[in-house]
């Protein structure tokens, strides 16, 4: 289906809920077909209005059954959903939309910069819904749904990562809302979302927004839009860097760290997570392919509604831009905020437009309203701290891949370029387990454990949009080793640290962002990006298991004899480099600060005529021609000795 088709069937059907949205009394006939054709209180125009009250709201929990036993207990999952709605609408007998976020992290640890948990009263009644979604939508015409995956908080079940069961569990909430599944009260009362449209908004950071990914990949109905922030659309991907191992018992640590059960109640679960996940062999199987969502992304039906941060380390670029490409080849609806911050919300990066967007889309989507919402640019792009612009889709419309050659430079630096080395040319490298600061600082200067790459000194801005590559030919003295690639931004500029709480600072200052009560306002502390001026920036990062080379799902050891064509992904990116600024691409081996692979003292050696770099950059950017690197000198790299370990396990 086109994309103007499925706008099409979405609006029909949004258009007939809304029609049967307001209760007509008996009446003339001509009263009746007034009162039908009348919107409801809260839309004016083409968009909604707070006219409902927060504070009188309806506030109730149901548990939702699922079709899965993963605690394998004889009974079916329930999650517990806890909902917060207009009471005025309800008694006017007008149906709402919902907006949900299922998260595992609702009473164990926490949501947005605040870190909010659901706080309850005496009777066991949501008080506290986290995030400001209720605060604002409600009194607009929307219901809330804050949803406790399986086998979290006060849900049964078991919490299987990313797979079935914890997608499943999402998934059962939206076809209750929709009739086609049971719930019940604490009581056991059967209950049903009479008073619901059926029309759901799934939004989310991170584990939440990666969950709404998943439901969308069911092709669940009535599921009408996600907005993903900062989300996964590969647990392969995000746990295993081309074969890397991120972390050893990822899939078994992220269990533990949100398992709202008894231990014993899901030790198979989480035994099959250490067993079916593989860490000995670092392949793609079957129990990847279940949490891989990009995989069904024929089968979404929901608009999208991406926003990532490029800097983002935790969950990297690749999740968003290579789900952005597969929804875009099915034709689905789309719009992406992208901003220089790391693994952050949009509401802490560009508040006010923020919402602004939010509301926009989800009255377009949930209430039907034709706001012009998707004739506005596609993309919202950062380009530098504090300065956005539009354009009409990602990768930058113009972006073409060009090809760059490596040349063997000064026999220190190697060169970047049109043109590069004769094939047969070789430079070399053992590992030595660099930190990342050690592999590109001073890149004129020579140092073990690495190869850089230089181009000449840029003389127009060089925009980079999109993915690069590294393909590499290379003979390795080991079965294996981890190849790692960088591509770095050399010259003086000012640029967010998003090493530093993610580029986020919070302030003292408070904003609000709807109607609040005595147990939960709409009050949130105010933010500010965290800029300072550096002589080099990390633009993206690549790696391989080298044994990986022919495919993830088998390794393919090498022998020491052997010439092998590998390619190293990076992963995506968006940035403008100054004229005057200098491309560097910097190689190294194993990288202690990002995957846990052993440093097996590999050396390396690559023949630079036949390896090269593809580059997407707009319009008619490329590299200058250099015979040789210029010098580049940069603040000498913090001894390794003094750094801080990074912890390789981060929770998504």
């Amino acid at each position: 289906m086109t994309t103007r088709a499925r706008i099409s069937a979405v609006l029909a059907g949004l258009l007939l809920v809304a029609l049967a949205a307001v209760s007509v009394a008996p009446g003339p006939a001509a009263a009746q077909q007034a009162a039908r054709h009348r919107p409801p209180a809260h839309v004016v125009g083409t968009q909604t209005v707070p006219v409902y009250s927060y504070a009188d709201a309806i506030r109730e929990s149901v548990w939702v059954e699922t079709r899965a036993d993963s605690d394998g207990d004889g009974a079916r999952d329930r999650v517990a959903v806890d909902l917060v709605r207009p009471r005025e609408a309800a008694t006017a007998g007008v149906r709402v939309p919902v907006i949900m976020d299922a998260s595992p992290y609702y009473l164990c640890c926490g949501r947005g910069n605040e870190s909010e948990l659901k706080t309850y009263d005496a009777a066991g009644v949501i008080a506290k819904a986290p995030l400001f979604y209720d605060n604002y939508f409600l009194p607009r015409g929307y219901a809330f749904a804050a949803v406790d995956l399986a086998g979290t908080a006060r849900s049964t079940g078991c919490e299987d990562v990313g797979g079935p069961a914890e997608v499943g569990s999402a998934k059962a909430v939206v076809d209750w809302l929709n009739g086609r599944a049971r719930a019940f009260t604490a009581a056991g009362e059967p209950v049903s979302a009479g008073w619901s449209t059926g029309q759901v908004g799934m939004i989310g950071k991170s584990w939440d927004g990666s969950v709404a990914n998943g439901v969308a990949a069911t092709g669940v109905p009535g599921l009408a839009t996600i907005v993903p922030i900062s989300a996964i659309s590969s647990w392969y991907d995000y746990m295993r860097y081309q074969g890397n191992l991120r972390a050893t018992d990822y899939p078994g640590y992220l269990h533990s760290y949100v398992n709202g059960r008894p231990d014993d109640a899901c030790a198979g679960v989480l035994a099959r997570l250490r067993a079916d996940s593989a860490d000995e062999t670092g392949d793609y199987n079957e129990y990847w392919a279940q949490r891989d969502y990009r995989q069904s992304a024929g089968r979404v039906r929901a608009s999208v509604f991406v926003a990532h941060g490029v800097n983002d380390l935790n969950v990297t670029t690749n999740q968003f831009a290579r789900w952005w490409q597969e929804l875009a080849d099915q034709g689905v609806p789309r719009k992406l905020w992208l901003y220089q911050a790391g693994h952050e919300d949009p509401f802490d990066v560009r508040r006010a437009e923020w919402v602004a967007a939010l509301h926009r889309w989800f009255d377009y989507w949930l209430q039907g309203l034709r706001n012009g919402v998707l004739s506005e640019p596609r993309v919202d792009l950062e380009t530098a701290p504090g300065t956005w612009t539009t354009q009409r889709d990602w990768p930058a419309p113009g972006t073409r891949d060009v090809r760059i050659a490596l040349g063997g430079g000064d026999g220190v630096t190697g060169a970047l370029g049109p043109r590069g080395a004769r094939p047969g040319e070789e430079r070399s490298y053992v590992d030595e387990s660099l930190t990342e600061a050690e592999l590109v600082a001073e890149p004129s200067t020579a140092r073990s454990g690495r190869l850089v790459f230089l181009s000449g000194v840029l003389t127009d801005p060089l925009r980079i949009s999109g993915s690069p590559s590294l393909r590499l030919r290379v003979r390795v003295d080991r079965p294996t080793t981890e190849l790692t690639a960088r591509l770095v931004d050399y010259g003086t500029a000012e640029r967010i640290r998003y090493d530093s709480s993610e580029g986020v600072r919070t302030l003292a200052t408070e904003s609000c962002w709807g109607a609040s009560t005595a147990a939960d306002d709409a009050c949130y502390r105010d933010t500010e990006e965290i800029t300072a001026v550096s002589d080099h920036a990390v633009l993206t990062r690549g790696w391989l298991d080298a044994a990986h080379h022919r495919s993830l799902r088998f390794t393919s050891p090498l022998l020491p004899d052997r010439w092998y064509t590998v390619t190293v992904p990076l992963n995506a990116y968006d940035a403008v480099l100054p004229a005057g600024h200098v491309l560097g691409l910097v190689l190294g081996q194993s990288d202690p600060e990002f995957t846990e692979t052993d440093d097996r003292d590999a050396t390396v050696r690559v023949d630079l005529g036949r390896s090269e770099l593809t580059l997407p950059v707009t319009g008619r950017g490329g590299l200058p021609a250099v015979a040789a690197p210029p010098p580049v000198t940069t603040a000498p790299a913090e001894p390794s000795a003094t750094r801080t370990t990074r912890d390789l396990r981060q929770v998504p």
